[in-house]
Parts: C-alpha cells; structure tokens; sequence
C-alpha cells in the first residue's frame, strides 16, 4: 500500500464503526487512553501550517484549553508549506502539515539544527474530488482527474474539457468542466499533484481558492464545477465522486469503512512536525499538548471534525516516538 504503513493496515482491525448506516462515523477506541492534566504547564505555542487542518488545531486548542486555561496558543494556517520555515525559525512550535515534508524542506531544518524535525501523525484524511450536488457523474478515475486539471497528463489521459467528455448527456453534453482548486502553498495541492497528476501541472484555469471550504463553497454554487478538498469539508450542498485507482477498476466511496483500508485512492496522514531535539525530553507545554492530541479526547475532536481517529497501535507508535 503506498500510503499507509503496514502496521496501519493491521492495527485498522480494531477501528470502530457506529451503527448509522449511510451516515456512519468512525469512533474513537474505547482503549486510548483520556487525557489528564499535569501540573507545571504554563506558557504561549503558536502553530504555522496547513489551512486543511486550521479548524482541527483550532479544536484541539480549544480543548487543551479546558485543561489549561492560562495557556495562549495562536493557530495560522496559510499551507502545508509554511509549516517548515516557520519551525526552522522558530516562529511556530508546531507545524500541522497535509502531506509529509519534502527532502528539500528535511534538509533546511537539519542544516539549520543538526537533526531531522520530529513529526506525528494526528488523524486521517481522505481528500475528496467534489462536484455539485446535481451532477450526475457516477466515477472517476485518477487518470480521469488527470485529464480534468492537468496541462502535462503524464498518465497519458486525454484532456477532459467538458462533461460530455465523460459521458454525460442531455444538458451536460456540451457545458465546460469549471475547475477548482488550491494555491501551490497548500499540502492539498501538493498531494493532489502527486498522487493524480502524476508530479504533473496543473491547467491554467483552475481557480485557485483560498482554503479548503472555499473549495467546497465554489463547487457548491457552481453547477457544472468540479473540485478537491479535505473530506471533513463536505456540506449537504456537494457530492463526493467515488474514485478508482484505474479506469476499470472498482470505484471507492470516500466513506469511514474505507479509510482504514488503503483501497480509497486518495488517503493520507494529517501531521504535526516539532523541533524534537534527540535525546531531550520536549518542554511540558508542547509535550502535553500533543499529548492530548493522541489521546481520547483529541481523537474524539479529529472525528467532530470529519476526519478518522487513528488506531490505538498507532496511538503507541507516535507517543514511543516521542517519548510522550
């Protein structure tokens, strides 16, 4: 599987599903543990990162908060790319990232400190491709998006300019596919032209939206429209198309059941990287924070935000990592 560690796979067992049919969520693991507060934790974080995962840093701070309420913590989500200058100038303390760091941006960070930034793997994301509530299109292919939003198509596909070119008929016929998406700065972007595009460019004639939900809110307004965003972005108003790795393969709902598994083309870890210097314990306030981050009730607010909580294997594996 490509993106997901074997230790995922097996460890996606235990995931719960609750019982509500079509609108069926994943639920925390009733054995991850509930976070307790400790004393001596004061202080101001600020994190500098990824706009998909803006609202979820908000959350989780929100909720830390509770617990500390004299603790201030700024959240600033511009794209996944200004999570690692933001670290290697020690602006931020945290930098919440939608893919992972490139070699380039891992070099920066070890030129400047020594040693390679420290990262944990928060929640699951299955980025969506959207479409208008009213539009018919049963699938897609990642060839398909790479004939809809790229210039280069590396995978060879042929441009896909309208709906007809997808086999819609009657008033889709002859309608322009309207394109929407992210700026370069956005993980979502980066993950999207890698793994669909393959490293391709993207046309001309996307319109590049500020956020996430701006994405969704276009395509909501937009009849003809297609789009790419963060499943927790979803709203009544847009349809998330079932996507297949190949053209005649089986197409993938992006639903809970198939988060874990690693058949949803189009899943992925949603990060938090820190400067963890090897062998020195973190600071108090950082280390609790991402504390509460693995535990119950930070899962619980990663799936009050539309993503999936990770398993209680992985739970272990990011705190063992750093030494939590």
């Amino acid at each position: 599987m490509k993106h997901f560690p074997s230790l995922f796979v097996a460890a996606a067992t235990v995931a719960l599903l609750s019982a509500q049919g079509a609108g069926a969520q994943m639920s925390v693991d009733p054995s991850i543990e509930s976070y307790t507060p400790v004393q001596g934790v004061s202080g101001t974080l600020k994190s500098m990162g990824s706009d998909t995962m803006n609202n979820l840093m908000t959350l989780w701070a929100e909720g830390f908060k509770k617990f500390y309420p004299n603790v201030k913590i700024e959240i600033e989500g511009k794209g996944s790319s200004t999570a690692p200058p933001a670290l290697v100038a020690g602006t931020a303390q945290f930098g919440p990232m939608s893919r992972e760091m490139k070699d380039a941006e891992r070099s920066d960070f070890k030129n400047e400190f020594g040693y390679n930034p420290s990262k944990i793997a928060t929640s699951i994301d299955l980025l969506a491709v959207y479409v208008n509530k009213d539009n018919p299109v049963k699938r897609l292919s990642l060839k398909d998006i790479d004939g809809i939003f790229s210039k280069t198509r590396n995978s060879g596909a042929k441009s896909i300019d309208t709906w007809g070119d997808l086999g819609l008929d009657g008033e889709w016929t002859s309608k322009p596919i309207s394109l929407y998406g992210r700026n370069s700065a956005s993980g979502t972007y980066g993950y999207i032209k890698e793994n669909a595009l393959g490293k391709g460019d993207f046309r001309d004639t996307v319109k590049e939206q500020p956020g996430s939900s701006a994405v969704v809110q276009a395509v909501a307004s937009d009849k003809y429209a297609i789009g790419y965003s963060g499943v927790g972005y979803k709203t009544a108003d847009v349809r998330a198309v079932p996507l297949s790795k190949t053209p005649s393969g089986k197409a993938i709902e992006a639903a809970p059941e198939n988060a874990y598994t690693g058949d949803y083309p189009l899943s992925r870890f949603l990060y938090i990287y820190v400067n963890a210097k090897p062998g020195t314990a973190l600071d108090p306030l950082r280390r609790e924070f991402l504390r509460f981050v693995l535990s119950k009730q930070g899962q619980e607010v990663a799936v009050q935000d539309g993503y999936f909580p990770l398993t209680p294997a992985l739970v272990q594996e990011n705190k063992k990592a750093l030494g939590l």
